[in-house]
């Protein structure tokens, strides 16, 4: 996504099955790169899951208040 993965839209290097089609690649962003899979993060579910990356969405959306109420666990700063 040249210009940027907005907020709530889906990936588009995901498959059906929600991998990523560039992992390991060198065109992938490192913002994904940095994410380091946690049980907090992945949750027990994939709505948990998708509850996680929604929030960490906010928080780093251009002009969030900077220091959230929580930082996203297991992200590379």
């Amino acid at each position: 996504m040249p210009q940027g993965k907005p907020a709530g839209v889906r990936c588009v290097q995901l498959d059906a099955a929600n991998r990523c089609l560039i992992f390991g690649q060198p065109e992938r962003p490192a913002v994904c790169a940095s994410l380091a899979p946690s049980q907090a993060m992945c949750g027990e579910s994939a709505a948990q899951a998708m509850q996680w990356l929604s929030e960490l969405e906010q928080q780093t959306r251009p002009g969030a208040a900077p220091g959230g109420e929580h930082p996203a666990p297991g992200l590379v700063q």
